[in-house]
């Protein structure tokens, strides 16, 4: 499984916990706990303006644009729920 990241993004910690919980999440979709064993995860980082959707080179000040307004608009959602 690959990981693709801004640079910088993840620190140490976050580096461990994001491969700690994607071997998890494999072994637990495939009813496998053997499989944490084998599961590779690597974490790629993309330079500033290097990671492209729809055809656009985005930079890490879009992403967190586009993630914020993802986020807002879950939050929308859920209160529009309850």
């Amino acid at each position: 499984m690959q990981v693709l990241t801004p640079v910088g993004v993840l620190d140490r910690d976050k580096q461990l916990g994001v491969v700690r919980e994607l071997t998890d999440i494999v072994a637990a979709a495939a009813g496998d706990p053997t499989l944490t064993s084998r599961t590779w995860v690597l974490i790629s980082e993309s330079p500033d303006g290097g990671w492209g959707i729809n055809g656009h080179a985005n930079t890490a000040a879009d992403i967190g644009a586009a993630a914020r307004a993802e986020l807002a608009a879950i939050a929308a959602a859920k209160g529009k729920a309850g």
